[in-house]
């Protein structure tokens, strides 16, 4: 993908009917321009027993300096932190993401910190995502929560295209705010919009996923939406068959916990064979990241043999 092609690819959402209300233009720049296109292409390839971080081209506010070796489970596998160089997402930002791995490759990508769109009075962001796996490859994309502002607009659309023998584990913690902010804030952001799709190299698409959040127009505690839960997962598993077959039935569905740590947790198969689901809610941040880290210890396991190392004790 071209540094033109992605340029478009990051105002593709502009057409969405739910961000028509929101068609005023940033007193401070107007949307899309400099400073507000954000762009970011990494390309893993594999070399010997190691992936290097083989193409990298970025433009601000996004940033990534270099691939890291840190993983003990996986010491060949490259960690690399995407970054903002800005305060979050702001009023007017189109941003747009490529991740490519050729065959074999193995990568682990993810943020530097909680992804914050910030409260808006114009406009919208957007943010486009696009994953190429090639054959064999492996791909973990496991970025920090995002939490939406009061006000804020947002829409997504992430697409993955994965070979048949391929694995991506794609996975999104979203808040319902800034909870602890204040006197607390609760689903008073205007629109969260984010769809994912997912097909073969060149195939067509397999499965495709819209979720359209616009609290205002409809209660976010209902029991069909997000009940008494504060805090969503959504994780796709793009894999072969037998996989998909084997992490389905380890996964930790169900109710777990009691108080602020509850969480619930659930697991369908995609259509088309296309892999696995996975839906977590809870109360509080923490215990949903680790309900997903229990899933991708067991997606890493199962793909790869390896294990996910314990986590960083500060004590």
């Amino acid at each position: 993908m071209t540094a033109t092609v992605a340029a478009r690819s990051a105002f593709e959402l502009d057409g969405l009917p739910q961000l028509a209300p929101y068609q005023d233009q940033p007193r401070q720049l107007p949307a899309g321009t400099v400073g507000k296109d954000a762009y970011l292409r990494l390309g893993f390839a594999r070399r010997g027993r190691r992936t290097e971080l083989i193409d990298l081209h970025r433009r601000a506010p996004l940033l990534v300096q270099q691939a890291l070796y840190f993983d003990e489970g996986m010491p060949d596998l490259p960690c690399v932190f995407m970054i903002s160089t800005s305060g979050g997402i702001l009023q007017g930002d189109r941003y747009a993401v490529e991740v490519t791995l050729e065959p074999g490759a193995q990568a682990h990508v993810t943020t530097q910190a909680a992804t914050k769109i910030q409260q808006m009075d114009a406009n919208y962001a957007t943010m486009t995502q696009d994953f190429t796996l090639h054959e064999g490859s492996y791909l973990e994309f496991l970025p920090d929560p995002t939490i939406p502002y009061r006000n804020s607009r947002y829409a997504a659309r992430t697409r993955l295209r994965v070979a048949a023998d391929a694995t991506a584990l794609h996975a999104e913690i979203v808040l319902a705010g800034r909870k602890h902010h204040g006197g607390g804030e609760l689903f008073a952001y205007d629109l969260y919009s984010a769809s994912i799709h997912g097909s073969r190299l060149d195939g067509p698409e397999l499965f495709a996923e819209n979720l359209v959040v616009q609290p205002a127009s409809w209660p976010m505690a209902s029991p069909a939406v997000m009940g008494p839960f504060h805090v969503l997962a959504n994780v796709v598993l793009m894999t072969p068959p037998d996989v998909a077959t084997r992490v389905a039935a380890q996964a930790p569905v169900g109710y777990a916990g009691d108080g602020d740590g509850r969480t619930a947790c659930g697991v369908s198969a995609l259509p088309n064979d296309a892999g696995l689901i996975v839906k977590v809610l809870g109360m509080e941040t923490e215990p949903v990241r680790a309900r997903v880290r229990d899933i991708w210890a067991l997606v890493r396991r199962e793909v790869t043999g390896h294990e996910v190392p314990a986590n960083f004790s500060w004590r």
